[in-house]
């Protein structure tokens, strides 16, 4: 392992929401066997329209299409990476890229996020680590969760790292371990249903509020097969359109009912995956400001000393810690671990591509 020293990497994150790419760019250190953080600077840039359509017509897309989306993309990325850098005069040591998920059906050995690195690293003119999650599928894995590893070094003061964004995941120590998995579809659904009431969210949970629950959909989301599964287990898009939002669908109800009654089974689902109801928990991701969600959890788990961090945390966590993933990759140390997704082993993931 190479000798560690202050590296700047600036992390590129772009969640199942589709709201945007998340950037941040930190230092990190790592003295005496103890990692360390400082955000330099953090934004976030949204997508227009046109690319969400893009991202759910990808599904569909032929070859040349689909690499000709791949393109475009990073070309995109780059824009974004370039603007970043000059408005706030960094330089850093290297970017390290999520992409984009298109596919993500582990069980099938695929997984797939556009974002081309050496194209990126190319035009930004910066070693660009990318492809995070290919190693631990090859290996049997799920390539899902990767944050917990951030959650264990960077955040080991909380018993529980909650993330509610487009899907609702949680890491943990368990006998020595981290584990981590995703628990249920959260912001995806309730954006899409905010969206088919033309609005782009649901702020602060206001409709949701509104409604009342009904009893059948409940009953029929609490009885979905994955929430029955234990262990290593992850959630992408797909499972999201065939399994989920149909049974949304088919239940008749008004919208805002539905969205009362879906974030009561997310509230409760998260509750069936926390071990012991007692501790502290942290809880990021775009879901930690929706007011009656964080409400309904607040009440739900109130054993539980639930712990919203300031606003940059709330959104840049993820982004900061793929760049910590970006980070110890350089440095030859595992960042993929196999307590949480279930591979034959741990992995030092990511493809560096140098300008």
């Amino acid at each position: 392992m190479k000798r560690v020293v202050k590296t700047r990497v600036i992390g590129l994150m772009s969640g199942t929401s589709a709201d945007g790419i998340d950037v941040a760019c930190c230092d990190f250190e790592c003295k005496r066997g103890k990692w360390s953080y400082e955000l330099i600077a953090a934004k976030t840039y949204y997508y227009a329209k046109a690319w969400k359509k893009r991202f759910i017509d990808a599904h569909f897309c032929a070859s040349k299409a689909f690499q000709a989306l791949d393109i475009d993309y990073t070309n995109f990325l780059a824009k974004t990476v370039n603007s970043f850098k000059a408005e706030f005069q960094i330089k850093p040591d290297y970017i390290a890229s999520h992409g984009h998920t298109i596919f993500h059906q582990p069980t099938a050995g695929m997984t797939v996020q556009i974002g081309n690195g050496a194209i990126l690293a190319a035009l930004c003119g910066t070693p660009v680590i990318c492809d995070f999650r290919s190693i631990d599928v090859a290996l049997g894995g799920e390539g899902a969760p990767l944050v917990p590893i951030g959650d264990e070094l960077l955040f080991s003061e909380y018993d529980y790292c909650l993330n509610l964004g487009g899907v609702a995941n949680i890491s943990y120590q368990k006998d020595g371990k981290r584990v981590g998995f995703d628990i249920v579809i959260c912001n995806m659904v309730l954006n899409l249903l905010a969206n088919l009431m033309s609005r782009e969210f649901d702020a602060d949970g206001k409709i949701a509020k509104s409604g009342q629950v009904l009893p059948n959909l409940l009953k029929n989301l609490d009885s979905i097969y994955y929430y029955s599964l234990k262990g290593h287990k992850s959630l992408g898009a797909e499972w999201f359109a065939e399994k989920f939002f149909p049974i949304v669908q088919r239940n008749k109800g008004a919208m805002r009912d539905k969205m009362a009654t879906v974030t009561e089974h997310i509230v409760y689902q998260i509750r069936n995956a926390i071990p012991d109801a007692s501790g502290k928990m942290l809880v990021t991701g775009g879901g930690a400001k929706n007011a009656f969600l964080m409400e309904r959890l607040t009440s739900v788990c109130n054993q539980l000393e639930i712990v919203v961090p300031e606003k940059t945390i709330i959104d840049f966590k993820e982004a900061i810690i793929f760049a910590f993933l970006g980070c110890l990759r350089v440095y030859q140390i595992p960042n993929v671990l196999s307590s949480v997704t279930g591979a034959s082993r741990d992995s030092v993931s990511g493809a560096l591509y140098e300008p």
